[in-house]
C-alpha cells in the first residue's frame, strides 16, 4: 500500500512538471510587435498572466515540498521573463502614447518695457479605447510606470532663423502630469508676435509647432514704444518720432492719440506708417493688433517763452479709450505729471525732445561789380545776416586780392550777430599805379562759430573793371576837328543854297 501510494505521488509529481515546464515559456515574439505595439502588448500580457498563475500555483507546490526547489525556481524565472516582456510592451505603448500640447502661449509687457511670454502646456497623453480595455488602468503594474506622467520636458522659444529668444534659453520640467497643466515663463530677448515653442520630452520626442502669441487681455490698453524717445531737434526743423502700438485688451478696439506736456507754439500730428494723411484715432482687428504710427512735430523759428534752446521738453504720448477722451480733452492744456498719467491707467510712452539751433551765415551784396581809375580806390558795401536760429560769435573775413592791391574791410570782425541780425561791412580796393587795364577779381570768404560749431558763408566774388586814364590834349584836338568839320559843313551849305 505504501508503495502504490508512493508511486502515485511520483505521478502526480510528474504531472505537475510537464505542463509547468510548457505553459511558463514566453510565446515566440512576432515580428509584428514592432509595427503594431497594442497586439505586442495584448501578446505580452496574455504571457504575464499565464507566468503569473503558474507561479503562484507553483509556489503552493513548493511550500507543500510537493516539487523540487529547481522546478520553482524555473517557474520564477519564467514569470520574471514575462513580467519583463509586459513593462517593455507597456513602455513602448506608453512612449508612444506621450503628447504634450500646448494650451495657450501669453504675451505680455511690464513697465520697465520687457516683454514677457508665460506658455502653459499639458499632458495630453491618452490610451485609446482598446488600450483601456486591455490593461485595468488600476494595475499595480501599469500604475508602477506613471502612464499619467510623462519626465523630463525641455521648453524654449525660437524665431523663424531658429534662433532661442527666450531667457532663461530653455526650462526643464521634471515631470507633466495629467490634467494638471504647467505654465512657464520667459523674458523674450527679441519682440516678436509669433514665436516656434520647442519641446523635448520623455524618451527623446520632440515638437516645435509655430504659435501666435496671445496678448494679454488683462492689461485693457495699449502699450506704446519708441526707440528714438529723446532726440534734438533745431529750432525751425521738423522730427519724427516712431511709435509701436501693441493691443493688450479684450474689450476696446479703438483709442485716439493724444500728446500732453508740449508747447502750444510746437505743431504736430500723427499718421500712419505706409500710408498717407493725418490720423487721430487707432483701430485694431482681430487679425492685426499692432500699428507702427508717427508723431510728426515742427518747432519755431525761433525760440520762445515755452520753447527754449537746450532745455530738455519732457512730453507724453497716450492711447485713450473712448470713455476716457472726455476726461483727456477737459485738460489738454494743463500740464500732466508722470503719476497723473499712470493714474488714468492708460497706455502712454514719455517722450523728450531738446531744442536745439544753429546759426547760418549769409552774405548780401547789392552790387558785385564796379569801375574804377588806375589808382583810385574802390568801394564795395556788403550786408551779413544771421538767418539761423542761434546766436552766431566771432564773424571773420578774408579776401584774396589781386596782387599789389591794398585791401581793407571795417569791420574785420563781428563779435556777435543776433538771430536775424544784419550788419552793414564796407570793402575798400585799392589798384596799384601801373595797373593794367583790366577785369581784376577779389574772393571774399567769411567764417563764424555757432554753439562752438564752425558755420561759413557762401564765397562772394568782386570784380573791378580799370579802365585806362584819357588825354585832355588829344580829346580837345578831336573836340576842336569835329567843330570844324561841321562848321565847314554849314558854310558851304548855305553859300550853295544862295545861288
Amino acid at each position: 500500500m505504501d508503495k502504490f501510494f508512493c508511486f502515485l505521488l511520483i505521478l502526480l509529481g510528474i504531472g505537475l512538471l510537464i505542463p509547468t515546464t510548457s505553459t511558463a515559456q514566453t510565446p515566440f515574439p512576432n515580428a509584428r510587435d514592432d509595427s503594431y505595439p497594442l497586439l505586442g502588448l495584448k501578446r505580452a500580457k496574455s504571457s504575464y498572466e499565464r507566468a503569473l498563475s503558474e507561479m503562484n500555483r507553483t509556489e503552493e507546490l513548493f511550500e507543500k515540498d510537493l516539487i523540487s526547489r529547481e522546478a520553482f525556481e524555473q517557474a520564477k524565472n519564467s514569470f520574471l521573463d514575462a513580467e519583463v516582456n509586459y513593462q517593455q510592451s507597456l513602455l513602448v505603448l506608453l512612449f508612444e502614447q506621450q503628447f504634450v500640447s500646448i494650451v495657450n502661449a501669453v504675451k505680455s509687457q511690464e513697465e520697465n518695457g520687457r516683454k514677457k511670454v508665460r506658455v502653459t502646456l499639458a499632458n495630453t497623453s491618452g490610451a485609446t479605447a482598446e488600450f483601456s480595455q486591455i490593461i485595468d488602468m488600476e494595475d499595480e503594474l501599469f500604475r508602477s510606470l506613471q502612464p499619467d506622467v510623462i519626465h523630463n520636458v525641455y521648453v524654449s522659444l525660437g524665431n523663424d532663423d531658429g534662433a532661442i529668444i527666450s531667457s532663461p534659453y530653455e526650462i526643464k520640467l521634471s515631470e507633466l502630469r495629467s490634467g494638471n497643466p504647467t505654465t512657464v515663463e520667459f523674458e523674450l530677448l527679441q519682440d516678436v508676435d509669433e514665436a516656434t515653442v520647442n519641446i523635448i520630452y520623455g524618451n527623446g520626442s520632440s515638437r516645435n509647432p509655430k504659435v501666435f502669441l496671445q496678448k494679454d487681455a488683462s492689461a485693457n490698453k495699449v502699450l506704446i514704444q519708441s526707440e528714438r524717445f529723446s532726440q534734438e531737434i533745431e529750432l525751425g526743423s521738423d522730427a519724427t518720432f516712431g511709435l509701436g502700438l501693441e493691443l493688450f485688451s479684450g474689450t476696446d478696439d479703438t483709442y485716439k492719440l493724444e500728446v500732453v506736456n508740449l508747447p502750444q507754439s510746437v505743431a504736430r500730428y500723427f499718421s500712419e506708417v505706409g500710408a498717407q494723411g493725418r490720423i487721430s484715432q487707432i483701430k485694431f482687428t482681430e487679425s492685426n493688433n499692432t500699428r507702427q504710427t508717427n508723431l510728426n512735430i515742427s518747432l519755431p523759428d525761433r525760440p520762445t517763452e515755452n520753447v527754449i534752446m537746450d532745455q530738455p521738453i519732457d512730453f507724453f504720448v497716450m492711447a485713450v479709450p473712448q470713455d476716457k477722451v472726455t476726461e483727456v480733452n477737459d485738460r489738454r492744456r494743463e500740464i500732466w505729471t508722470e503719476e497723473e498719467v499712470k493714474a488714468l491707467d492708460v497706455g502712454y510712452v514719455k517722450l523728450e525732445m531738446i531744442p536745439k539751433g544753429v546759426g547760418k551765415l549769409a552774405i548780401k551784396a547789392p552790387q558785385l561789380f564796379n569801375t574804377a581809375e588806375e589808382g583810385q580806390p574802390v568801394n564795395f558795401t556788403f550786408t551779413v545776416v544771421n538767418e539761423g536760429s542761434r546766436r552766431l560769435d566771432n564773424i571773420e573775413f578774408e579776401m584774396d586780392a589781386p596782387f599789389q592791391w591794398e585791401k581793407s574791410i571795417n569791420p574785420v570782425i563781428i563779435s556777435e550777430l543776433g538771430i536775424r541780425e544784419e550788419k552793414t561791412v564796407t570793402l575798400t580796393l585799392t589798384p596799384p599805379e601801373d595797373v593794367s587795364v583790366g577785369k581784376y577779381e577779389t574772393r571774399l570768404r567769411s567764417t563764424s562759430l555757432s554753439d562752438n560749431q564752425p558755420v561759413n558763408a557762401e564765397d562772394k566774388t568782386f570784380t573791378v573793371q580799370i579802365n585806362a586814364e584819357a588825354s585832355i590834349l588829344g580829346t580837345s584836338l578831336i573836340l576842336f576837328l569835329i567843330i570844324g568839320l561841321v562848321g565847314g559843313l554849314v558854310f558851304f551849305g548855305i553859300k550853295l543854297s544862295r545861288k
